[in-house]
């Protein structure tokens, strides 16, 4: 099929949603779809703000976007974000008459009040509103799809993530040789939506590192200067910080699924998080590769009890060929407009002579 994606959310930057697109985008094209992206980087640009290192679309896009869809003549989009892209693209399908699918990566409410203090019923309102035309929501988790029927989300359909088994994996080589023991690990953006300073208050006897940038990155720097803040990593660097880890603390309560979990895992490193969706439903509340307590420390101290190969074959469930395969299932198919039947019109033969005998 011709499948056509818009997101506002794509490379250079490094998150859970580009990771996602991009790497399903790979995996769409080794499947034999023909896949355009419609992303931030063919549009004029500004920096977020308050994070700047995302880049919001400034420029009319309606024009473009239409122009896009009529060259392109997809069988099925897929409106990714919720951004200025998706938003014109929303408003484009509904112009032309085209259906299309969404999904729901980040809970923007509790994101939106973290930051502003906007009512968190406010922002569900609007979402409600921008979801409510997709013939189908796609979202990560059960506990997700749980939460957004409880809001009054409708079409709602199950969409999983996978792991680079190949990249994340056990190592021998231990970057944390010389520091001291046990090495607690997080990965991802240092922002206030990620909860992270319920793990940088964590009583912990150990060392504390911090793999990744934001906007609290220099903040967080001087009001805690026993943990290490190593920036944004990626590859075998990357991959090299989560096998040498210790344990991976998940923080954040905001998240949708946390491909940092799975990618922790997949290098042997049991995880310890709160009980919330994404951890709940990739670990599960009595598992063998994780620890979930209300309390961060407690389940930090007891997820260094656990086994390293359980944790990597529990990762190993979790493959972007099938979770492709669910996208796929997903999408919702433009019909294709045919050309007119030309009937041709013939006389009428003349009646038979019917012959006595």
């Amino acid at each position: 099929m011709k499948i056509l994606i818009v997101s506002d959310a794509w490379l250079p930057q490094i998150n859970g949603v580009v990771r996602t697109l991009s790497t399903t985008k790979k995996v769409l094209e080794s499947m034999g779809h023909e896949v355009k992206m419609i992303t931030p980087d063919l549009f004029h640009t500004v920096p977020c703000p308050t994070y700047p290192e995302i880049q919001l679309v400034i420029s009319p896009t309606g024009s473009k976007i239409q122009k896009e869809i009529e060259t392109f003549q997809p069988d099925c989009i897929h409106i990714s974000t919720e951004g200025p892209l998706g938003l014109s693209a929303r408003r484009i399908c509904r112009k032309l008459n085209k259906i299309f699918t969404t999904s729901f990566h980040t809970k923007f409410p509790e994101y939106v009040h973290a930051r502003f203090g906007v009512p968190i019923s406010w922002t569900y309102s609007l979402l409600r509103w921008f979801h409510g035309l997709s013939k189908r929501v796609m979202v990560a988790t059960a506990s997700m799809r749980s939460e957004l029927e409880g809001q009054g989300f409708n079409n709602l359909a199950y969409w999983s993530r996978g792991v680079d088994i190949d990249l994340f994996h056990p190592r021998e080589y231990n970057i944390f040789a010389d520091e001291k023991r046990p090495v607690a690990v997080y990965v991802g953006r240092v922002a206030v939506e990620k909860n992270i300073e319920a793990f940088l208050d964590m009583d912990f006897e150990g060392s504390k590192y911090v793999v990744g940038s934001g906007p609290q990155l220099e903040q967080l720097q001087q009001k805690y200067p026993d943990v290490h803040f190593v920036g944004s990593k990626s590859g075998e660097e990357l991959a090299s910080y989560y096998a040498s880890a210790d344990v991976f603390v998940f923080p954040s309560k905001t998240d949708t699924f946390g491909l940092v979990l799975l990618e922790a895992l997949a290098s042997g490193t049991p995880v310890a998080a709160y009980p919330v969706p994404g951890p709940i439903d990739i670990i599960g509340k009595d598992s063998p590769v994780g620890c979930l307590d209300e309390d961060l420390a407690t389940a930090a101290r007891n997820a260094l009890k656990l086994d390293a190969s359980q944790c990597r074959q529990h990762a190993l469930k979790y493959s972007w060929q099938s979770c492709t395969q669910q996208f796929v299932k997903n999408l919702a198919i433009n019909k294709k407009i045919s050309a007119p039947r030309v009937t041709i019109k013939r006389k009428p033969k003349p009646p038979m002579l019917k012959l006595e005998s």
